[in-house]
């Protein structure tokens, strides 16, 4: 019989579905056969046969119907499970059943009525009325689906290769089945890579989908504050029960890390062969990340609200979590296992970078967003492997790929999250002292980037596409400022000797953040100015020998620390700053940067074309949320400081020089608050001017200026390189203040970020999922879909 016939028989069964009225018996198996024993229908067929506008008729005209299909649906992939598939027919049946559940689930999520159904047990359906014991008659569908699809994940000759030889030995039973031995991928854990084939990878990457769909259920719910709902179907998945939780973590995550899309190093072999294992590791880097999706907060009892977050993950001892995914990843240790995970990452995320030289003479992928969430959990989950990625220089192999998609993504709306991502992972780097230390490795790689040209390290990079980012990225960038300026404080006491493009580059944003105007249009825009001088400090005090690209830049553009130092406080002065606003354009986007040619071969950071689909994200927390200050001590060992309570300053808001929570909306606009529209006060400028930690740089220039200025009249010189060798000579022993203990800003888990990820997490999969869209068009509460 032609595909053409069966696509037809497929689609009058569909019909019959939403036209009968009557509910159709358990037991008719003729008219239930029709949806899965004799097609051949490709996944794309399933979701063109089966209109979301039917489904969801069934869904309230004629429920039983749906709700048998399903079970059905279940219990065909519960016996082919149990059977071993051994037939051709029994393959097909199951890869039917996955792609008709894979369709019609998240019209069962989208439901609220409807969302307990997995979790009931069928009454009177006993197994196929196979008579079995009644206890295994109660397992709720949910259950039996998922463990079903976990047995057929290691199903010999069907999803992995069958290690029996003879065809005597009939059925490798999979109950008895150690699939410890099965594991799809060398790496972590297993040194033995098993033949490539297609079949395997495609039927496995069917299965992941169907997974995927059924964790899906968390894009039904709105975002919850407390964050410390579990997703019951993650969390029976990854549990004990699931006798595959760990070969299924292992070879997810080596089919993942071993990926090389580069095509065996042969230029544009990608476009003679396609690629069967590309779509296997996307769907399995999908599934990886929702598996780990873990507030450390939760505790096995979803109803019980955890409050120790951040506690729980940092040592893990067994027990450790229920998540036995979460377990598995923390408890990884072996040195060459970190050394796989993390080349595999590295080489994964350096690809899109790799298309420059021979244009599309490589494979490019798309799922840098779903790794660079893999690489968050990994750090944050497993101590020691955020130690062994920082022990040496490897982590530049990390570093520049985000900046690369930092920089490349500034302009584009749709790109938020990426953005984000790529941040809070270089400010839970930059809370270890070795991240600063690696960035003063010289940069030789060329990337083609939108920057200028420079000479000098990792660290000068850093800096100008931060200043990229914060001059020339959009609006909705503004909350990262904060984040982003905490990184170079963090990193500021170890860089050696910062170039000079990079030097004047923070001495811009200083020029830029310490207008008036800007200063007194918003509540928290001061943190900005604090956070760059606390930079400058941090080098005058740690690193003034390498740094006289620095101190130069310092010393011409002196004036602008000046000016901060007589930073005016009277009423008419404020409101004339303020007026002065309404005439003047943008503050970051003065020209007042002195911008080089970009590098060769680079493209101008492009903005979202009209129309792209974007997902909206929840707020993320205050930087004082984010983080926890940490003093370094002399041994170079970090102690946690306590925050100390907030005083309030006259108006109410925090006198504090660390942001307050309200920094979100006041960045950008002067906050609201009860009197209505927040204006500056006297006050208010004189609470936060006081304590300005100007002493350090005005004593260089007392020492500095007076000797620059001597040389240059001396020698009439207008040469910089002179004034530079002197300086580089010059030494401020004994005529600074004394050194300010060194504050690092570490991140600190909290459930704003872990609701933050989630809705991230889900928004980047429901937007790459797009053939077939499993949920496009249905109704998502997680996150809100928009168009640029």
């Amino acid at each position: 019989m032609g595909s053409a016939d069966s696509k037809l028989n497929f689609r009058k069964a569909v019909i019959q579905l939403t036209t009968k009225t009557q509910p159709v018996e358990a037991t008719d198996d003729a008219f239930w056969d029709q949806f899965w024993a004799d097609t051949a229908t490709s996944v794309q067929d399933v979701f063109a046969l089966v209109p979301a506008a039917e489904i969801r008729a069934v869904r309230e005209e004629s429920p039983s119907n749906l709700a048998t299909l399903c079970y059905k649906a279940v219990e065909k992939l519960v016996q082919g499970a149990e059977s071993g598939c051994h037939s051709e027919k029994e393959k097909q049946i199951v890869l039917n059943c996955s792609r008709l559940l894979t369709r019609v689930l998240p019209y069962i999520f989208e439901d609220p009525d409807w969302r307990g159904f997995f979790w009931s047990t069928v009454p009177g359906a006993g197994r196929g009325g196979q008579g079995e014991d009644d206890d295994e008659n109660a397992r709720p569908l949910a259950e039996s689906l998922l463990l079903a699809v976990a047995d057929l994940l290691f199903c010999p000759d069907f999803t992995v290769q069958s290690h029996r030889r003879s065809t005597v030995d009939l059925a490798e039973d999979l109950h008895s089945l150690d699939s410890c031995e099965y594991i799809w991928e060398a790496g972590v854990g297993f040194a033995h890579s098993p033949q490539p084939s297609y079949i395997h990878d495609m039927n496995r990457t069917e299965l992941l989908k169907l997974l995927l769909t059924c964790f899906s259920e968390a894009m039904y719910l709105p975002p919850a504050p407390d964050s410390g709902s579990t997703n019951p179907w993650v969390q029976f998945f990854c549990s004990t029960e699931n006798r595959h939780a760990l070969p299924l973590f292992t070879s997810l995550l080596n089919t993942v890390c071993a990926y090389d899309p580069v095509g065996y190093g042969i230029p544009y072999n990608h476009l003679l062969f396609s690629d069967y294992r590309e779509p296997l590791v996307e769907e399995a880097a999908q599934v990886l990340i929702v598996t780990l999706d873990h507030d450390s907060a939760t505790s096995a009892n979803p109803t019980v609200d955890g409050t120790t977050t951040g506690t729980a993950m940092d040592d893990v001892d067994p027990p450790g979590p229920e998540n036995l995914f979460v377990n598995y990843l923390s408890r990884i240790h072996r040195e060459e296992d970190f050394q796989f995970i993390l080349k595999g990452i590295a080489r994964l995320l350096s690809n899109p970078l790799l298309q420059t030289y021979l244009p599309n003479s490589t494979k490019k992928i798309q799922f840098h967003q779903e790794l660079l969430v893999l690489f968050w959990k990994l750090c944050d989950f497993n101590k020691k492997f955020l130690f062994f990625v920082l022990k040496s220089s490897d982590v530049l192999d990390i570093l520049v790929p985000i900046l690369y998609f930092l920089n490349d993504a500034r302009a584009d709306q749709s790109r938020v999250g990426l953005m984000h991502i790529g941040v809070f992972i270089l400010l839970l780097l930059s809370g270890e002292r070795n991240f600063g230390v690696r960035l003063n490795k010289p940069y030789s790689v060329r990337v083609p980037m939108d920057i200028p040209v420079f000479t000098g390290t990792h660290a000068d990079l850093l800096i100008v596409v931060f200043h990229k980012i914060i001059t020339s990225g959009h609006q909705r960038l503004q909350p990262l400022f904060d984040c982003l300026l905490t990184i170079v404080v963090n990193v500021s006491p170890y860089l050696k000797s910062l170039s000079m493009v990079a030097a004047n580059k923070l001495l811009h944003l200083l020029e830029a953040f310490s207008t008036t105007w800007f200063l007194f249009s918003a509540a928290q825009n001061h943190h900005l100015v604090f956070f760059l001088l606390e930079v400058f400090n941090n080098i005058i005090q740690y690193q003034f020998d390498g740094n006289s690209n620095l101190v130069y830049a310092i010393i011409r553009k002196r004036s602008v620390f000046h000016q901060l130092a007589n930073l005016p406080t009277d009423p008419p002065a404020i409101h004339k700053a303020l007026q002065r606003r309404r005439r003047a354009p943008e503050p970051l986007s003065r020209t007042g940067s002195q911008e080089g040619a970009s590098m060769e071969g680079s493209r101008p950071a492009a903005p979202a074309e009209p129309g792209t689909l974007k997902t909206s994200l929840v707020a993320t927390p205050g930087i004082d949320k984010l983080t926890e200050k940490s003093q370094v001590s002399e041994d170079g060992t970090l102690r946690s400081l306590e925050p100390a309570p907030q005083q309030s300053s006259a108006d109410g808001s925090p006198a504090e020089e660390e942001p307050s929570q309200a920094w979100q909306d006041q960045r950008r606009l002067s906050s609201a608050s009860a009197s209505g529209q927040w204006s500056p006060t006297s006050e208010w400028v004189l609470s936060w001017k006081s304590k300005l930690p100007l002493q350090t740089i005005m004593r260089l220039l007392q020492v500095l200026v007076p000797q620059v200025e001597k040389i240059c009249i001396d020698k009439g010189l207008t040469d910089e390189s002179e004034i530079l060798r002197f300086l580089q000579h010059g030494t401020l022993v004994g005529l600074l203040p004394v050194p300010h203990p060194i504050l690092i800003r570490k991140y600190q888990a909290n459930s704003g970020t872990a609701m933050w990820f989630r809705t991230y997490m889900w928004g980047v999969i429901y937007l790459r999922n797009v053939d077939p869209p499993v949920w496009y068009d249905t109704d998502v509460k997680l996150f809100e879909i928009q168009r640029v």
